[in-house]
């Protein structure tokens, strides 16, 4: 009788523990045929790549999260998030680069550290009708001339966030990456957002500046916005990189995009236009993209898209198919992409 007690005492206290806190595993395996023409440097523009492309409509992802109430209002959770390859399966490893946070959470809002997307980026990229990947993605957050490296600058390491709760539409957030280096400030960030949902109305305002390397300091300023009508949704972005550059002249690239989605039966199509206006070589780039996503179940879809990039002058933006090994078309040349794919999410 007493080993009977003891063991209900030992379940009912292991059923409170996990009511307290939960782990969820969650990912997206998303993979599309890719073509691309005219990829390659100056000289090679007649060249031509396909095959198989990862993260053609949404990012492949595979991830753990957690949260534990620790009473009071007052919640701990953590995040590890790693991207997937589904067209060589992480040839060269997995790894948590997406997202590897542990935070507080309340009332007062939410306190991140470790490495995940920037405050000055993960709203006003969301405004994207191609969702920051694929062949009909806005380009704006790329690397415009400098090493393209850390997600060209979209997420940082030593990462210190914090983003306050919905205050009656309004939400906000900062984010601050410490250098940890030796000398100088390559690695340094320092951003955030302010925004405003209400309705069919968003509307977001972000800033970022951060060292990326010893002489090359970047400022971007990015104004993202949407109003669903019901029968579609528009949206715009306008935005300014700027370079101080120490030594050397400043570079300035001003991009813009401007979009309209639409449900049709099962399926969204999406309609988007962007502008880049690199000023440092005087030269522009108009990019169109049309997509169609139909979905087969709530987790499953099937897409595709279409897109156009058009350089002139001494512009040679290419289009971005991952894991396509696509590159730009030569200066002034314009190249065409096509990606038809599968996604499924879980």
């Amino acid at each position: 009788m007493k080993k009977s007690l003891i063991a209900l005492a030992v379940l009912a206290a292991s059923g409170a523990a996990m009511a307290q806190s939960s782990v969820t595993l969650f990912g997206i395996v998303d993979t599309a045929v890719g073509y691309v023409d005219h990829s390659g440097a100056t000289g090679a523009v007649d060249k031509s790549v396909y095959g198989l492309s990862t993260s053609g409509n949404l990012t492949s992802r595979l991830g753990f999260r957690g949260v534990e109430d620790l009473g009071g209002g007052l919640k701990a959770g953590f995040w590890l998030e790693g991207e997937i390859f589904g067209d060589n399966g992480n040839a060269a490893g997995f790894n948590f680069q997406r997202r590897s946070t542990v935070s507080l959470m309340g009332n007062f809002g939410e306190v991140r550290l470790g490495r995940e997307l920037l405050a000055g980026y993960s709203k006003t990229s969301s405004y994207d009708l191609f969702s920051q990947t694929g062949i009909g993605q806005f380009m704006g957050w790329s690397a415009w001339g400098e090493t393209a490296t850390d997600a060209a600058g979209v997420r940082k390491n030593n990462m210190i966030s914090y983003y306050t709760p919905n205050m009656s539409g309004f939400t906000g957030g900062i984010s601050y990456a410490f250098d940890e280096q030796t000398s100088g400030k390559v690695g340094r960030y320092i951003g955030g957002n302010v925004a405003y949902d209400n309705g069919p109305l968003s509307v977001a305002l972000s800033f970022d500046r951060a060292n990326l390397t010893s002489t090359v300091e970047r400022d971007k300023l990015t104004l993202g916005g949407s109003y669903n009508f019901g029968v579609a949704k528009a949206i715009a972005i306008l935005q300014q990189t700027k370079d101080d550059r120490g030594v050397l002249a400043e570079r300035k690239v001003n991009a813009y995009a401007l979009g309209v989605s639409a449900p049709v039966g099962a399926g969204e199509v999406k309609l988007q236009y962007a502008l880049y206006d690199q000023k440092a070589i005087d030269s522009k780039a108009h990019q169109i993209s049309l997509g169609y996503v139909h979905n087969l179940s709530k987790r499953t879809a099937v897409y595709g898209t279409v897109a156009f990039m058009d350089n002139k002058d001494a512009s040679n933006m290419g289009l971005s198919a991952k894991n396509l090994n696509t590159a730009g078309p030569g200066a002034g040349e314009s190249q065409t992409g096509v990606q038809v794919g599968i996604r499924h999410a879980f």
